[in-house]
């Protein structure tokens, strides 16, 4: 009988293991597919990227209440809660990145124009492109179990921040110097808050699969520059 118990407990942690890659193969997909469509003005790649974000919170919440009723009937301890306190954490970090994306795929649909060609658009396009290997290595290390993977990733973060804050300021300049650039710019700055966000949940998943896996945290060494600093490095002090 115990056997039999212990059986079906880890068919059930390879469902909730299952449940999380799934989610993260959605969430990476619509992520890439948002930035494809403001990229190169794609409208019906955008509207799909915003209907389909409905499938990734019912996966969320399914994953949840799979992992609520594992805690209330299994009362794991040790690795085995940490497994599934990690899956219910890095499920909710999937769900929100989906969000980030359908925002990224509204913005395309406001952007009348393709980015392609243009420099603003080359930046956001680099920018997506780190954020989202930030994603896919954190979702391949819950995998294989590698560690040096999920402290890279944290380190990696920090590209993804510097690059925003260098898009911030270029965009700022733009809608200084013509006035009619503020409506594209204001969306695309949106759009690289919302992308800079997708590497923060990707960095606070490895954070999560980390302790999942060893039982300890990954140092925080991860300092947020916020827009209003951008300014205030150019104000003098006395």
């Amino acid at each position: 009988m115990n056997n039999h118990i212990v059986s079906a407990f880890n068919v059930e942690l390879k469902d909730v293991a299952s449940r999380v890659v799934e989610m993260g193969g959605l969430a990476e997909a619509l992520s890439r597919d948002a930035v494809h469509a403001l990229i190169t003005n794609d409208v019906e790649t955008a509207r799909k990227v915003i209907e389909a974000d409905k499938r990734l919170d019912a996966m969320q919440a399914d994953l949840e209440n799979l992992c609520i009723s594992i805690i209330a009937r299994r009362q794991p301890v040790a690795s085995d809660l940490r497994e599934v306190i990690a899956a219910m954490r890095v499920s909710n970090d999937l769900e929100r990145v989906g969000d980030l994306a359908k925002n990224v795929a509204k913005r395309a649909l406001a952007i009348e124009t393709s980015l392609k060609a243009m420099e603003l658009g080359v930046g956001v396009e680099h920018m997506s492109e780190l954020a989202l290997n930030q994603l896919k290595d954190t979702l391949d290390a819950y995998t294989t179990g590698d560690e040096r993977t999920l402290k890279a990733v944290q380190l990696r973060d920090k590209e993804v921040d510097a690059l925003y804050t260098s898009i911030f300021r270029q965009l700022l300049t733009y809608m200084m110097e013509d006035p009619r650039n503020i409506s594209m710019c204001a969306h695309l700055l949106f759009c690289a808050k919302n992308i800079e966000r997708i590497g923060d949940h990707a960095t606070n998943i490895a954070e999560n699969i980390y302790y999942m896996f060893t039982g300890n945290h990954l140092p925080v060494e991860r300092p947020k520059t916020d827009e209003l600093d951008v300014g205030r490095q150019n104000v003098p002090t006395e």
